[in-house]
């Protein structure tokens, strides 16, 4: 067992680029996850301390379910992750209860830390990533924050709060400013956060993209030292959403502990290498080493808990049978039906004319980091048959024949294969992180 006096230590005996290392992730050489990982398309890694027998963690997605990849190099085997219905659907639900599951299969496909759950308000409803984020309102989205939390954390894995803060749109959200007071921030921004923040205690915190009142969230002192950890009592470790901010110095300063995912100039040539701006910052006394060692502490304090430091061996085959049947019951009591005008029940006598490529086609949930890769997806024709409903069939072989056409044109095979059907890609509205 590793106590803080083992923790001070270490790092007195840690050389500084093993301290820049470890407060930097090992990069993400394709946009597609990172094929070297251990656990094949999770979103990131921290550097071992083989020295000192500190071995990586990975981090993987997401919202709606573990997001790691189905195929891997030389393995026959498929590895499905369960498409647990979307943050929106579940806090329509108020059941606070249904949330282990996910834990596990993060814990038994060797993720050692979610990032998730997102939990920024549902302000502007042309967000793309709305889906990902409980409600408008800032009881319920922490609330069902703190029950996600302590879902995940319950199964010995970590949770990731995300984006902290007010990270409420997509357009620009790499450097967008948001102008807000501090009565707004504290009142309906930021108490979402804090209610997850201390009745959860989540392993970590991803700081946004965005600026708030002219500085990034990831370098924003105030933010993330003053009112997270000095006035909410945090004590997991902040990482920066995947290239966010401009400053891997400010971003220290400010107590965001891990720059993620590292190697950022493979993305952005102007951010140079963090691992080396580290150290020249420390030799040149533009940054603190005590500072630095504050960070290291911060991160090795969550990690030492974590499976892959314990020597968990995963078994890779987690209970998706029963995971189903939870996602099920959620998805069920998680929908709203604001006003029945008579159509519910449907009369099984009535034939039902199916509209849109959807009925076919159906989108499961949301893409990009909250997407999943489950065993099979129910279309909505497929459900309507499942339950011996009558659907126009005349309908259905018109969009099926649409959609078959599509599916042949010339953009659309060269967009598959560039980017595949599940594609994260920067030239692709399916990307995000």
């Amino acid at each position: 067992m590793i106590g803080m006096k083992e923790i001070d230590e270490l790092i007195s005996k840690m050389t500084l680029e093993e301290k820049a290392l470890f407060v930097v992730g090992v990069g993400m050489p394709s946009m597609f996850g990172n094929p070297h990982s251990r656990v094949q398309g999770a979103a990131g890694e921290t550097h071992p301390l083989e020295r000192f027998g500190i071995p990586s963690v990975v981090l993987a997605d997401g919202p709606a379910g573990l997001r790691i990849s189905p195929k891997r190099e030389s393995d026959e085997k498929t590895y499905y992750a369960t498409a647990f219905p979307i943050a929106s659907m579940l806090a329509s639900t108020w059941n606070r209860e249904i949330l282990e599951a996910v834990g596990e299969e993060v814990r038994e496909y060797g993720v050692d830390i979610l990032l998730a759950p997102a939990m920024n308000i549902h302000r502007n409803p042309l967000c793309g990533r709305n889906f990902e984020y409980f409600s408008e309102d800032p009881l319920l989205t922490g609330e069902m924050a703190a029950a996600f939390v302590r879902g995940i954390q319950s199964q010995g894995v970590g949770a990731c709060l995300k984006h902290f803060a007010a990270n409420n749109q997509e357009t620009n959200r790499m450097f967008i400013d948001t102008i807000v007071s501090e009565r707004a921030l504290r009142e309906i921004y930021l108490k979402g956060f804090e209610i997850a923040v201390k009745r959860s205690k989540p392993w970590a915190i991803m700081s946004a993209y965005n600026k708030i009142n002219g500085v990034y969230c990831s370098q924003n002192e105030w933010l993330l030292t003053k009112v997270l950890r000095e006035e909410w009592g945090f004590e997991g470790f902040v990482m920066t959403d995947w290239f966010a901010g401009d400053n891997p110095i400010e971003q220290m300063k400010a107590g965001n502990d891990m720059i993620m995912p590292g190697k950022a100039y493979q993305i952005n040539p102007s951010r140079g290498d963090e691992v080396q701006e580290i150290i020249s910052a420390v030799k040149d006394r533009r940054l603190s080493e005590e500072i630095l060692n504050r960070n290291v502490k911060n991160i090795l304090r969550v990690l030492i808990n974590s499976p892959s430091f314990r020597g968990y061996k995963y078994s890779s085959m987690p209970n998706l049978e029963n995971h189903a049947k939870i996602a099920y019951e959620a998805g069920s009591e998680g929908i709203v039906l604001l006003k029945n005008n008579g159509a519910l029940p449907v009369n099984r006598n009535a034939r039902i004319a199916l509209f849109g490529t959807g009925q076919i086609e159906t989108i499961k949930g949301g893409t990009g980091s909250g997407d999943t890769h489950p065993r099979y997806v129910i279309s909505i024709l497929e459900g309507m048959r499942e339950r011996n409903l009558k659907v126009d069939d005349e309908l259905v072989e018109i969009y099926s024949r649409y959609i078959g056409e599509l599916r042949e044109r010339d953009e659309y095979k060269i967009r598959e294969g560039l980017f595949g059907s599940t594609a994260y890609s920067k030239y692709s509205p399916r990307f995000s992180w």
